[in-house]
């Protein structure tokens, strides 16, 4: 096989892979997966939490408070790729948020940002959920401690 028919090839194969990532995901998820965004493990996070959900995922999310509120938030995976988005969209949408506002952020709601999701991932956004609501409880024990102390 000359170059030029390999070239052809894996460029056939990466539209085929993204004509089906953009239909499982939609245009915004598809957006997100070629262009992660909040990912990465933060080392000044006011709380954090780490969980292992039941397919084996594990999510870390991080949390940086500024006068109540998040003022930046980040997640890492070792996940899939919807486990990856899941984790995008729940950073995002915890920016900004006092704690009350956080804790509402739940598997639906991080559903409904995304719009387009396939049903058999969406254990995914169960675990950003439980992983975002349990780096908010650590961080309202902190502060809690910080008052009574």
């Amino acid at each position: 096989m000359n170059e030029k028919a390999f070239e052809d090839i894996v460029a056939r194969l990466q539209q085929e892979v993204f004509a089906e990532t953009r239909k499982a995901y939609g245009d915004k998820g598809f957006d997100r997966w070629r262009n992660p965004r909040y990912h990465g493990r933060m080392e000044d996070a006011d709380s954090s939490a780490r969980i292992t959900g039941k397919c084996g995922d594990t999510m870390e999310i991080y949390l940086k408070f500024m006068d109540g509120r998040v003022e930046k938030a980040s997640y890492a995976t070792d996940g899939c790729g919807s486990s990856a988005l899941c984790g995008s969209f729940a950073a995002e949408m915890a920016i900004g948020c006092d704690p009350d506002e956080i804790s509402r952020i739940g598997r639906e709601e991080i559903l409904a940002q995304i719009g387009v999701f396939p049903a058999e991932e969406e254990h995914c956004a169960a675990l950003a959920a439980e992983t975002l609501q349990e780096a908010l409880h650590r961080y309202m024990l902190r502060e809690k401690a910080k008052d009574a102390g």
